[in-house]
């Protein structure tokens, strides 16, 4: 296992780009950002390439919804924009949620659909995108990964909104180029069933998101039981990354601390 460490969350005192070399001096060799377009993506890769830190992930804030027929034309632009950039500057992953969220009085929503669309008729649509993104990606290194955004805070509707969406829209496809994130925040937030969504969807994920609720912080600030998590995803032998979606509730050394005697690596 690895850890990767969202660069949002952690070193907020700094400018984007010197958080990876704060989170370098940490040891964390992986890093992770939100909506690229609003990124000095071209500086934050540079600083990766100096420092031999891997350039895990991000997404797209404007991508459109994948459940709203209305976007589909949008979608498919800024998916290809995505693409070249992540391969522009050696992102290894692309997140794929199934509607966009926008914010709004700092409230997230989920942006509006086109047109009263049933909940068949979107995950209809949300199948036909992900093919032809899948044909977009393919001749990329660039791996997609889809991941289900709960509704407790997110106003709206979310049509991805637990893992067991999430792990049946990944199945439906069975293609090595789009894995799913089991994000234990969300997942707790939307249907709970941690333990059981580990095995029952062990094989379909890449990344383990670990953020404790409600504090969204490090293990041991809330109400899960992430020493139970990381007795699972051993005995399942889970072997992938370990995502740092987390705000340090005090310095970001101690959270590290914290987080590895609960999820050694």
């Amino acid at each position: 296992m690895d850890y990767t460490v969202f660069l949002d969350f952690w070193f907020r005192d700094r400018p984007m780009v010197e958080r990876v070399v704060a989170a370098a001096a940490l040891g964390l060799r992986r890093i992770d950002v939100w909506a690229w377009r609003q990124q000095p993506m071209a500086e934050l890769a540079a600083e990766c390439r100096r420092l031999g830190v891997a350039f895990t992930s991000t997404f797209d804030d404007q991508m459109g919804s994948l459940a709203d027929p209305g976007d589909n034309e949008r979608s498919l632009r800024a998916w290809a924009e995505s693409l070249e950039m992540a391969v522009r500057h050696g992102v290894e992953h692309l997140y794929v949620f199934s509607n966009q969220v926008e914010s709004v009085n700092g409230q997230d929503w989920s942006r509006r659909l086109s047109a009263n669309y049933s909940q068949a008729e979107q995950y209809a649509n949300l199948l036909s995108q992900t093919e032809r993104l899948l044909k977009l990606a393919e001749p990329t290194p660039v791996t997609l990964w889809v991941e289900a955004l709960n509704e407790f805070h997110i106003q709206g509707g979310i049509l991805v909104h637990n893992h067991a969406l999430a792990a049946d829209w990944v199945r439906r496809f069975n293609h090595p180029k789009l894995r799913m994130v089991f994000d234990c925040y969300h997942q707790q937030r939307d249907s709970g069933n941690l333990l059981w969504g580990l095995e029952a969807y062990h094989g379909l994920y890449d990344v383990v998101h670990i953020a404790d609720t409600p504090t969204r912080q490090e293990p041991g600030t809330g109400e899960i039981n992430f020493a139970n998590l990381r007795r699972k995803l051993g005995e399942l032998g889970y072997d992938g990354l370990v995502g740092l979606e987390l705000y340090p509730s005090t310095s970001e050394a101690e959270a590290l601390d914290k987080i590895k005697r609960v999820f050694p690596i």
